[in-house]
Parts: C-alpha cells; structure tokens; sequence
C-alpha cells in the first residue's frame, strides 16, 4: 500500500479496544497506520492484516513507559513512514481499588502506562513535529481524571495528570503549529468493562442522561476531529464524551 503524500498515525495501545476503533476509523481518514502495542500481538497481526487493504499500516511492540522502548519504536516508525504526523496516547490500565490498598507497585505502574507513557510519546515525536512545524497529539483521558472516582484514585490521578499535561503543553508549542488535546470518554463498553455485571452496567447506563452506554467508535470520531484540518483551531481542550454522565 502506498504512503505517497500521506500523513502518519501512531496510536499507542491500538491493538484493542478504544485503541482499536481509533485506527480503523484515521485509516478510514486516510492516514498511514502505526500500532503499537505491548502484550496484544495476535490482534495487532490481525488490525495491521484488515486495515492493510485500505493504507499502509505497520505494528510496533513498546511498553510506553520505558522511554527507550519509545525511542525505538518512533525510530523504527519514522525509518518506515518518514515520521510521525499524529499520536494518540491511548496506551493506559485501570482498576478498583481501595485507596489504602494501593500498593507502591500499582501505584508506579498506573502514573507509568497512563501519564508518563504519554509523556515519553509526546517527548519523542515532538522533535519531527516541531521541525515540521506542525502535528496533533491527542490524549484519551477519563471524566474520572476530571472528577474523580472512588476507589479509582489511582487511575483519576493518572488521569488528570493527563489532562495537566495536556493543556501545558499545548501553550508551549502552539507557535510550533502543533495542537494537543485531550478526549475525556465516560462509561464505555470495552474490555476495562469485563469486571462489571450487567446489572452494574444497566446501574451506569441509568445513570447516564442519555440512557445508554458509550462505545468505542463514540471516542474514535472525537479524535477523528480533533485530528483533522476542520479542528485547527483547537488546542488545549478536552473534549468530553460522556453521554452527559459529568456536565
């Protein structure tokens, strides 16, 4: 598949899930694909194989918070597509917990995937980015980084770092021509939601104004936006997807 004049997309954690619907709906947009992924080899074979018909897609397997593995990885990236375009931080982990059982390990390894991954990326891809004098970076950060959630401190923590991160950034390199946002998704049916009942998930849904629960391709088509020439002039935002859930 060709790459002639196209632009790059790599989406970190893109092998499943969130990450999953986020590339296929920029291949769809035109973009070159850059998956990356840590432990989900066989389905980043598998969306490299179905979206490989529609663009020019590449796998790269990186744990986000080790920089060296990022190092390697945008080096690779950028010796196959020339560089790095758009990044979406969308590697991240969560789940329940009481704060007084939040272990240092937990802990590290939360703010580790969640923020500093997304600190490594943005680090690494803003050399070719600012050189170019222009780029997108979008984070997937939670309503629960805006809000918190019990028994979540330390995902809504990791969160809202992001989010931090997010709008300091994009005051920093704005004159480069570059935008960094944040799309904040509420309850979303993905594999984070494995542990919840349907009862639980029926307890969300009711919760929600409009009723229902958010999916993968919801998220997708925020970034999809924020991405494209129509958002130019955004920077520094979240963009909430929520089904109302925080207002």
């Amino acid at each position: 598949m060709t790459m002639v004049n196209k632009k790059t997309a790599l989406v970190t954690g893109g092998a499943k899930g969130i990450g999953e619907a986020i590339c296929r709906q920029l291949a769809c947009d035109g973009f070159n694909i850059a998956i990356n992924y840590n432990k989900s080899e066989k389905k980043a074979e598998a969306l490299k194989a179905e979206l490989s018909k529609i663009t020019a897609v590449e796998i790269f397997k990186a744990d986000v918070s080790d920089s060296s593995q990022v190092d390697k990885m945008f080096s690779e990236a950028e010796s196959i597509f020339g560089g790095v375009d758009v990044l979406v931080n969308n590697a991240g982990i969560a789940g329940q917990v009481l704060f007084t059982e939040i272990t240092d390990e937990l802990w590290n390894k939360t703010l580790g995937v969640n923020l500093t991954g997304a600190f490594n990326c943005c680090r690494r891809c803003l050399k070719y980015m600012i050189n170019k004098k222009q780029g997108s970076i979008v984070n997937i950060a939670s309503m629960w980084g805006e809000v918190g959630a019990s028994m979540e401190v330390h995902y809504s923590a990791s969160k809202a770092g992001l989010i931090g991160l997010t709008k300091a950034l994009a005051k920093e390199v704005g004159l480069s021509g570059i935008t960094v946002n944040a799309v904040s998704p509420g309850v979303v049916l993905t594999d984070m939601m494995a542990g919840f009942s349907e009862d639980d998930k029926k307890a969300l849904a009711d919760e929600t104004p409009m009723g229902v629960l958010g999916n993968a391709d919801d998220i997708a088509a925020a970034v999809s936006y924020l991405v494209s020439d129509k958002a130019h002039f955004v920077t520094g935002q979240v963009l909430s997807v929520n089904g109302g859930f925080v207002i």
